[in-house]
């Protein structure tokens, strides 16, 4: 990654919802593409590369499996939830729970692509499909009612982005007999609603929070940020540099009303937020000439990224806050030294990407712990954070050992109840399917009754721990330690043992295939 054309390759590949770094007058469009699509196809694009991974990780990834072909996740409630997409011939919109693992949310039954972007609390899913007639049309889905189509503007495509607590979908959408697209807001009982453009060609919306507050942006004679209620409509939010070429995006808002994107500034773009009390104001940058605001909390911190130097392919995540102002978030560590933050929770935990060894590796950053690595489920390799829920619970893509890509949620070991290492800890019960611990320290754990099916314990050290009614259905324990484990009642199915050998041609178990 280290030369001009590979740097301009993978920097901001986390920004998609927006074209990166336009020039000052040159107004950022949404891509037509798919973002979280995309993200999927780069990162298919990168050979996994091997680099020793934290021996006590504070994260266990959780593989989320796949319904045939690489996948990744886009999206994550409070509730776990996960939703993405996953490749193949056809392009399919899932939903993941730990009770129901990755269910298909189907199509229109024409066999077309489908892609989930976005899940709120009750768990409703929003996304994209592809109609009978070849259009590109929003979908709506909830366990209950299943897929519904909410419609369009007049003309054949709308694409949506985002979806706040009480059904209310924003997105665009082309109007009738036009090539445009205007932002949308739909909600069940009111349908699609074209919130209009300040005058010009095109909008977006990109976000909207709990009162029904839309912002994104708009393009045409003015390239600016906007903020669209029922009651005012749409308002324009000005620029930092306050003249006609200047341009602005918004593309987050909290419950607050508080607003966060970028704008033009003297040829530069710098992050913004913008509340009602105080207009827009210039966050600043970490000290090269560009910055840009993602994501902000429902206290005001604000992350996003920024050039430290005059190199723009060069940057460090931030996290803004009122108080603090903009600080560094630094990097996991690499000659190519930059790192972007894709979005905070309530409790102020950051996450993003930052390149090490040459490639992109998922972090988390808190305040007490600064930044730590999510570790990859292959061990090694290119690993992306995209989202991150109330519980700090991470989502995103990574890897395997065998090379596919893999939709993942990084679950704390803190929501385990486990502190600094997984050795000794009470996991009984857990579920914990699909989880990587190749190498882990398990040992003196409580694994009783829990769930650990396809999960890899491959090198992991077991000695002492109880197993009594584990699930290990599918799991690989090849190179475990299990010196002492009470294996009472395991289910041992399709399992690799310690010694290498499958269970299924043992007579069904890994008794006396244990070393």
């Amino acid at each position: 990654m280290g030369d001009a054309a590979t740097r301009q390759r993978f920097s901001g590949f986390m920004f998609l919802m927006v074209r990166r770094n336009a020039r000052p007058g040159e107004s950022p469009k949404p891509l037509v593409m798919r973002a979280t699509r995309l993200v999927l196809i780069l990162l298919l694009t990168v050979l996994s590369t091997a680099v020793a991974g934290s021996a006590e990780p504070l994260f266990i990834p959780i593989d989320l499996g796949t319904l045939g072909g690489n996948a990744s996740a886009n999206a994550v409630n409070d509730s776990g939830r996960v939703v993405g997409v996953v490749g193949g011939a056809a392009f399919r919109a899932f939903s993941w729970t730990p009770a129901d693992g990755m269910i298909d949310l189907g199509n229109h039954g024409c066999g077309g692509d489908s892609e989930a972007t976005a899940v709120n609390a009750s768990g409703q899913i929003v996304g994209s499909v592809t109609t009978c007639d070849a259009s590109e049309h929003a979908f709506s889905w909830t366990p209950t009612g299943g897929m519904i189509d909410p419609g369009t503007l007049g003309g054949r495509a709308a694409t949506p982005f985002a979806v706040n607590d009480s059904g209310q979908v924003v997105g665009w959408s082309n109007p009738t007999g036009d090539f445009r697209f205007h932002a949308f807001s739909w909600t069940p009982a009111g349908g699609m609603v074209d919130l209009g453009t300040l005058g010009g060609s095109d909008s977006f919306a990109l976000a909207v929070n709990a009162g029904g507050q839309v912002v994104g942006g708009v393009s045409g004679t003015r390239n600016r940020a906007f903020s669209w209620t029922p009651a005012e409509g749409m308002i324009d939010l000005g620029t930092l540099g306050g003249t006609t070429a200047d341009f602005s995006i918004a593309v987050a808002v909290n419950d607050s009303g508080e607003v966060v994107g970028s704008s033009s500034l003297n040829r530069a773009q710098h992050a913004i937020s913008w509340t009602r009390a105080d207009g827009m104001i210039d966050l600043g940058t970490l000290g090269g000439p560009h910055s840009e605001a993602t994501a902000v909390n429902a206290n005001g911190q604000i992350a996003g990224s920024s050039n430290v130097d005059d190199d723009q392919f060069k940057t460090h995540a931030f996290s803004w806050t009122p108080a603090g102002g903009m600080i560094d978030l630094g990097v996991l560590g690499d000659t190519f030294d930059s790192s972007e933050a894709v979005a905070v929770n309530d409790r102020g935990q950051v996450v993003g990407v930052s390149s090490r060894a040459g490639f992109w590796r998922a972090f988390s950053w808190t305040p007490a712990g600064r930044m730590v690595e999510l570790p990859a489920l292959g061990g090694t390799g290119t690993t992306a954070a995209v989202a991150v829920n109330a519980s700090g619970q991470v989502v995103g893509s990574s890897f395997t050992t065998d090379g596919n890509l893999r939709p993942v949620l990084w679950q704390p070991i803190a929501n385990l109840g486990c502190n600094a290492t997984l050795a000794g800890c009470n996991l009984r019960g857990d579920n914990l399917a699909g989880a990587y611990l190749n190498g882990a320290n398990l040992s003196g754990s409580n694994l009783r009754g829990a769930n650990l099916t396809r999960s890899t314990l491959t090198g992991a050290n077991l000695a002492g721990a109880n197993m009594q009614g584990t699930n290990l259905t599918n799991a690989n324990l090849a190179g475990a330690n299990l010196a002492g484990a009470n294996v009472r009642d395991v289910i041992w199915s399709h399992t690799i043992c310690p010694d290498g050998t499958n269970s299924d041609a043992n007579g069904g178990t890994c008794k006396g295939h244990l070393h």
